[in-house]
Order: C-alpha cells, then structure tokens, then sequence
C-alpha cells in the first residue's frame, strides 16, 4: 500500500520562519508540569525535535527568543540583587526526632543535630 501523496509540491520548499512571539508562546506551554512536548508540537503543527530545541534554548537562557531589536535594550539593563534579611529570632535550633512505637506505645526522642555522633551511638546501642 503506498501512502505516499502521488501529488509532489511543485517547485523547491522553504524554511517556514516563526516569529518571536509564536516560539515564546509555544515553550511557554511546555512549562507546565506532566507536559507533553510531542502533543504541544503536533497541536501547533511543529516537528518535536524542533519544538524540544526551543525549550532547551530556552531553559539554557540563550536568547533565541530575543528580536535583534531587544538584544540592545537587554544587554545594557542587568538583572538586579535584592538582598533579602531572615529573620532568626523565630527559628528553632535543628533537631533529630526518632520515634518508636509498638503496638498503642510510643516513644519519642529529640537530639539537637549538633551531637549527630551521640544520637547515632546511642541509638546503636538502643537497638542492639
């Protein structure tokens, strides 16, 4: 069975180009989680591998999305550092927790993650 078209496209084939807006549009439905590349290509009519280029330019921060036009207004403007201050009044020291139960008894023991090595001594000890 042929399923090749009997009908060839008369004269020679171009590059199709796409515009800047169409390539940002389209990675940016390939953002979501659970995602699938090949059903976002063949719903805007794109080869997958084309389309997983684009996302993979553009996660590696190329800027193949970029108009030569913004290239100028993008270099001179650096993104800026916002120090942020925590705050450390609130925070309660790290801790281990084990807790062990059998049948309705439970125990529970807090270790300060400062004496990793003791907790882990005397938990060998413990189950032994």
């Amino acid at each position: 069975m042929n399923t090749i078209e009997e009908e060839a496209p008369v004269g020679r084939r171009r590059r199709r180009r796409y515009s800047v807006e169409f390539k940002a549009q389209v990675v940016a439905a390939c953002q979501g989680p659970g995602v699938s590349l090949a059903a976002i290509a063949l719903h805007h009519k794109l080869n997958a591998n084309l389309l997983r280029r684009w996302v993979e330019q553009a996660e590696g921060n190329e800027r193949f999305l970029v108009s030569r036009s913004d290239v100028a207004v993008q270099s001179a403007v650096a993104p800026a550092f916002v120090p942020l201050s925590l705050d450390t009044k609130n925070v309660r020291p790290a801790e281990i927790r084990v807790e062990v139960r059998r049948a309705d008894q439970s125990i529970t023991v807090s270790w300060p993650t400062s004496e990793a090595a003791q907790c882990a001594t005397w938990l060998r000890e413990w189950l032994a």
